[in-house]
């Protein structure tokens, strides 16, 4: 079974609203928060292990298995920023990224947008491009680029 880390935390937390007695509610969260402490720990220690046996290989394809990737930037472990994710997600996308604050991506996009509908096909595909790689991102503002002001050359009517 394939599992998203984005769904599964979904998921989650749908099945715990739907526990309406507080008392067993705090006791699921409690629950949960060791399970995820215990399996945070171990992945801990994996990547400990991987990076102490100097096997960047197999670092590299746990850090490129999208599960992996997710649970690691749960558990704070990702060896890449939150920013070199992004950056490395908007390779191949009309955008520069201006920064990652507070779970805020500001990008802007590079070049003529052309119509709207083009500028909103380009601004999902970078949005789910980010989401991929940084699941903690709460949202992606993307700027269109500044153009330059065109002065017109204005016409009036003619002295009488």
């Amino acid at each position: 079974m394939t599992y998203d880390v984005t769904v599964s935390g979904e998921r989650i937390e749908r099945l715990l609203g739907a526990l309406v007695d507080s008392e067993i509610r705090a006791t699921a969260e409690e629950l949960l928060r060791e399970i995820v402490g215990l399996y945070g720990a171990g992945l801990e220690r994996v990547m400990a292990i991987v990076t102490e046996a100097g096997a960047a290989g197999a670092l590299r394809d746990l850090v490129e298995d999208p599960l992996v990737a997710g649970l690691l930037v749960l558990h704070d472990l990702h060896p890449l920023t939150t920013a070199e994710r992004v950056r490395a997600a908007l390779d191949g996308h009309p955008a520069e990224l201006l920064s990652v604050e507070g779970g805020v991506v500001r990008v802007r996009l590079k070049g003529a947008c052309g119509c709207p509908s083009s500028r909103i096909t380009v601004t999902e595909s970078i949005e789910r491009a980010i989401a991929r790689v940084a699941p903690e991102v709460a949202r992606v503002d993307v700027e269109s680029p500044v153009r330059d002001a065109v002065t017109l050359l204005q016409i009036g009517r003619r002295p009488a």
